[in-house]
């Protein structure tokens, strides 16, 4: 009686997470750059159902002995992880010139981790670290450095941050920013082969497992992209599909919910009615 318990409770935790990670979807649909998660669901190991003591038990001579083995039962389901989903997102136009976006040509697949590669702008955080990010809504500070809307510096190829005289730069098709027809930079393209290897840290960063920068973009001749000025990459979350996953997620978190108060009334019964002296 328990166990079921512990199987519906078990059920309700998933389907709760699942609509947590849903609910952060549908809350950054409209954030630039943002990379939708999904989920792996898991059931707990089966275990394995045994008679004790059953060479003990006396069996008549038309008795049949199956053995001890009664069956497998099973524990519930968890959620193991959320993965990001590293499609690319629609362009939009929005004529700023520090808005700018990455539109993937050609990606090189990987055999191995079975993913294509994405690439990301290069920023750098507060403590110097390289941090990788799709949100191509930039700015200027006050001494004329590109940053993204979190004050983080944007790097170029030399992971340099990149500074300019104004907002009137122009940014060719492969990232080279001019000033007055002169090359100021070239912004840092990162290039990943598996970007589920990279570890999120929320506000749309991500960073390398081992700590390690990642190569230009520009030296694998085996893609191909272009950087488009006046454009923002918008989030790849599909909203219809995502309301349809919450509501079936609420109903699964109901389902489990019933189960609880079902075992809940067996057990009232139990230990309430069943044997009552009267």
């Amino acid at each position: 009686m328990l166990r079921g318990f512990y199987t519906a409770a078990a059920g309700m935790i998933a389907q709760q997470r699942v609509t947590e990670y849903l609910t952060n979807n549908l809350s950054n649909a409209n954030t630039p750059g943002y990379k939708g998660e999904q989920a792996s669901l898991r059931a707990f190991p089966e275990m394995l159902m045994q008679r004790m003591g059953v060479d003990d038990i006396p069996q008549s001579p038309n008795a049949t002995q199956n053995g001890p083995n009664i069956g497998t039962l099973n524990n519930g389901v968890y959620m193991q992880e959320t993965i990001p989903t590293f499609t690319q997102g629609d362009l939009q136009q929005t004529n700023k010139s520090t808005d700018i976006a990455i539109q993937e040509r050609i990606m090189p697949f990987n055999t191995a981790a079975k993913t294509k590669g994405a690439l990301f702008f290069a920023v750098q955080n507060e403590e110097g670290k390289q941090r990788y990010t799709r949100n191509g809504n930039f700015a200027l500070d006050q001494q004329g450095y590109l940053t993204t809307n979190n004050g983080l510096y944007v790097l170029d190829e030399n992971n340099k941050r990149i500074h300019v005289q104004s907002t009137d730069f122009k940014m060719l098709e492969d990232g080279t920013i001019l000033e007055n027809n002169q090359r100021v930079a070239k912004l840092k393209i990162a290039f990943s082969n598996n970007p589920y290897s990279l570890l999120k840290e929320g506000e749309g960063l991500f960073r390398t497992s081992n700590g390690q920068p990642l190569p230009n973009a520009p030296r694998n001749n085996q893609l191909s992209y272009t950087v488009n000025q006046g454009f923002l990459e918008r989030s790849n979350v599909d909203v219809t599909s995502t309301y349809t996953n919450l509501m079936s997620a609420y109903r699964s978190f109901e389902a489990n919910q019933k189960v609880v108060q079902a075992y809940d009334k067996s057990m009232d019964l139990a230990a309430n009615d069943i044997g009552k002296l009267r």
